[in-house]
């Protein structure tokens, strides 16, 4: 979304044709000098920007015959957008992790898997996202790293289902 205007114009055009209900996107590249470009006929944005660099970024667009209500986290530095639909049962998350290990990773996983137990059991749950964990093979629910194998233990734990 970040490299030229076409995507923008591509994204108008696939939602227009197949009539998503919700668009996720990851590696936004957004600021605030986007708010202008990024509004879509139809639909509600969400959106979480980077604070304090370039890249990242994630944002969730609801047709606006849902009653769609962001739900504020406190986290700083963590890119995810908290959603829920009104009137279904339903709640959406929307997550970007960066592949750069950084002190802080440890941290925004464990704070990731709190949040996600929290409100698992609550209602369905549609976790979305750019986990950067490639070593996981999905169609045997294995991984080769630590870290990817405790996100595969969180996924089953609270009863998410993930798909390619």
């Amino acid at each position: 979304m970040y490299s030229n205007g076409n995507e923008q114009e591509e994204l108008e055009a696939m939602a227009r044709q197949q009539s998503y209900d919700i668009v996720a996107i990851t590696e936004t590249w957004w600021d605030d000098s986007h708010g202008w470009s990024t509004a879509l006929d139809g639909y509600k944005l969400c959106r979480r920007d980077r604070k304090g660099g370039r890249g990242g970024g994630v944002a969730l667009y609801i047709k606006k015959a849902f009653d769609a209500i962001g739900i504020e986290t406190k986290e700083d530095g963590v890119e995810w957008l908290w959603v829920r639909l009104r009137g279904k049962p339903t709640r959406l998350i929307s997550y970007w992790e960066s592949v750069i290990v950084h002190p802080t990773r440890k941290k925004r996983w464990i704070t990731f898997y709190k949040q996600l137990g929290n409100v698992s059991g609550l209602s369905a749950l549609v976790l979305l996202g750019d986990f950067n964990l490639p070593d996981i093979c999905w169609e045997l629910n294995t991984a080769e790293k630590r870290q990817s194998r405790k996100f595969l233990e969180c996924v089953e734990n609270n009863f998410v289902t993930a798909g390619e």
